[in-house]
């Protein structure tokens, strides 16, 4: 990504956090100031154009230091913010769900302790006089003892909506249906995705972080089998590890799926950028080995030409090059190529391929055969039916009384 790209997404994340743009100013040095990031003249130069343009914020697309954000607001006429306070304003903005909000508020508590400073006699508990001296305790060990407090009790909290997602996936697993989740870069179209393949109606937006608490709704796939489709909030470029340490427990759906649908931007001109931290956000989930197919959304913004390289590219069938699909989420157009693939990629619960004579008489079993498998052919022998189907293994299981016993006539499907 360069300069310019950088900028432009940088500039994206004010405008989703609400800030109105006053000026942009950048800078390219060898190395970064150890004390202000950019050096003496720059900090004097930044000042002025904040006080001439009656700034309310200086934002930083860098991580400072607690040196450096010292030294810069003593130096402002406003205040100063880095890149992850930032995204952190972002989704305490989105925050909606008691535990959205929760683990948003544990990112900045951990991200502020180690930046809290003492601003010398005025952050003192002691005062002047007899029975003030000695070495006290000043304001600044008594708020970062507060916050660490409040850290452990947001952790407890933290911990107990683990404990209900796990009982809620105990509940799931009983009657199991494979979890597929989405992945992807921040405004990729998950959302938008989500919605068209579920008929949901979640907030999909082009605005940054959109979609910051899990979502989960069933759909059926081509051979009749029912999957959970999660959606998850996205990722970015240097995404801040406080936040994806305190998004683990929405994070557990992406740990805990069977397949990863990878939603990439293919109007992007940075696509490459985008996988590349996609994945290292995987990596650190321990989640980059997974089953995963590379969703090419929002084909509907390409030329003709840039759709047909996409598609003529050949794709290696191997771990490191997964399955690519073009889809467009706002037309529908690649929907149904995009449930085959799926389909295909699903390894629990596999599709058989079998023969079934049901007694007429039987309406559950075969409304259970209409409800959940695929009928290739139907025949009638005085009061049997005879069908050939495919259905979900766990399904034909179900049936294995009616199945017809002739090793050729079965099959699974590979």
């Amino acid at each position: 990504m360069d300069a310019d790209e950088s900028l432009a997404e940088f500039r994206e994340l004010v405008r989703s956090a609400g800030g109105e743009i006053a000026a942009e100013l950048m800078q390219r040095r060898a190395r970064p100031d150890p004390a202000t990031l950019i050096g003496a003249g720059k900090v004097e130069e930044i000042a002025g154009v904040a006080a001439s343009t009656n700034a309310d914020l200086v934002l930083f697309d860098h991580d400072l230091s607690p040196t450096q954000l010292r030294n810069l607001e003593a130096a402002m006429p406003c205040r100063v913010l880095d890149r992850t306070q930032l995204i952190l304003d972002i989704f305490a903005r989105h925050a909606r769900t008691r535990e959205g909000q929760l683990q948003v508020e544990l990112a900045q508590l951990e991200y502020m302790l180690p930046r809290l400073t003492g601003r010398g006699k005025a952050m003192s508990q002691l005062g002047g006089g007899i029975g003030t001296r000695g070495p006290g305790e000043t304001q600044l060990e008594t708020d970062r003892r507060k916050i660490q407090r409040r850290i452990d009790q947001v952790k407890l909290d933290l911990d107990a909506v683990k404990r209900v997602r796990r009982q809620q996936r105990q509940r799931r697993e009983a009657v199991p249906v494979p979890t597929v989740a989405l992945v992807g870069y921040t405004n990729a179209g998950k959302s938008t995705l989500f919605n068209r393949m579920t008929g949901a109606q979640v907030l999909q937006s082009s605005r940054m972080f959109a979609t910051l608490d899990p979502k989960l709704r069933a759909i059926e796939l081509p051979s009749r089998r029912r999957v959970l489709l999660s959606d998850t909030v996205g990722f970015i470029r240097n995404l801040p590890h406080t936040l994806v340490t305190s998004f683990r427990a929405t994070l557990e759906e992406v740990e805990q799926s069977e397949i990863l649908l990878h939603v990439r931007d293919a109007a992007s001109t940075y696509g490459e950028e985008q996988k590349a931290q996609v994945e290292k956000v995987l990596d650190e989930l321990e989640a980059l080995g997974k089953p995963r197919i590379e969703v090419l959304n929002k084909v509907d913004l390409l030329d003709v030409n840039e759709r047909e390289g996409l598609a003529a590219r050949k794709q290696p069938r191997d771990e490191q090059h997964p399955v690519e699909v073009l889809v467009s989420a706002q037309s529908g157009e690649g929907m149904d190529a995009l449930l085959a693939a799926i389909d295909k990629a699903l390894f629990s619960d596999p599709v058989i391929e079998t023969e079934l004579r049901v007694p007429q008489s039987d309406g559950a079993a075969l409304a259970a055969i209409e409800g959940g498998m695929v009928v290739h052919s139907r025949a009638y022998e005085g009061n049997l039916v005879r069908l050939v189907v495919s259905g979900p293994a766990s399904l034909v299981g179900r049936l294995r009384k009616y199945r017809v016993r002739d090793e050729k006539a079965s099959k699974e499907i590979a």
